[in-house]
């Protein structure tokens, strides 16, 4: 069976309704990066960071996903398909993939201060005073900037292990996910969807890139017509 690998960023979810960070002029709802998603942010000001985050989680409830995440899924019937996602929803999940990496961390989870292994499902707002067992302050269970990036190695085991690597809505101008592309092996192909698709220079990776400049769902309606449609019986053999 084809392995498929996916990259997705934020623009996958922006047709969903979530704003980018791209499209924001480098704000998120009016906040510059360093006041909401950085440990400095939360050390100085910890009620700000959490209201942020309550307001990106209480829109994210309201979303529902669109048409690129429901055929990733739709995928499954006919390929082996991880995902590696640079996203904190949980569209892909609620779409019905099976198999979602979060890079950097996911909105409707939360995670102890103190003991970090402590990871809580939340879906309500989080406030100064929510605990985690052991009595240690709740936080977003998000990677922020200056923090290291845990799921990197699994990530990159998943590219390496793909016959194609579809990268969806992303500028790849954030590392390390960006470098990612490079653990593509010698034989496989990438497919890269952005309708304003950042640098991707072919020099180096292991892969041929064929573009589609266009939206995240056009693309996938695309490669739906492409692989699924006519070559899905195939693919399962």
């Amino acid at each position: 069976m084809t392995r498929i690998a996916v990259l997705s960023g934020a623009g996958i979810s922006a047709e969903s309704g979530i704003q980018t960070f791209r499209d924001a002029k480098g704000l998120w709802e009016g906040h510059r990066i360093e006041e909401v998603a950085t440990p400095e942010a939360f050390e100085i000001n910890p009620a700000r960071v959490l209201a942020f985050y309550n307001q990106r989680r209480r829109q994210l409830l309201q979303c529902i996903p669109n048409a690129a995440h429901r055929i990733l899924a739709e995928f499954e019937s006919a390929f082996d398909v991880h995902i590696v996602t640079q996203n904190v929803d949980d569209l892909h999940e609620r779409a019905g993939s099976s198999h979602v990496l979060h890079l950097h961390g996911e909105l409707l989870k939360v995670r102890s201060t103190g003991y970090p292994e402590l990871v809580y499902t939340w879906t309500r707002d989080l406030v100064i005073g929510d605990c985690c067992e052991r009595g240690c302050q709740l936080r977003p269970h998000i990677v922020w900037f200056g923090e290291e990036v845990p799921n990197i190695g699994e990530a990159s085991e998943i590219i390496a292990g793909a016959d194609v690597l579809i990268v969806i809505g992303t500028s790849l101008l954030v590392h390390p996910a960006a470098g990612l592309l490079y653990f593509i092996r010698q034989g496989a192909e990438i497919v890269y969807i952005d309708p304003r698709p950042g640098q991707l220079r072919a020099t180096g990776l292991g892969a041929p890139v064929r573009i589609l400049a266009m939206g995240a769902s056009e693309g996938m309606e695309l490669l739906k017509r492409e692989w699924l449609e006519k070559n899905g019986t195939e693919a399962k053999d």
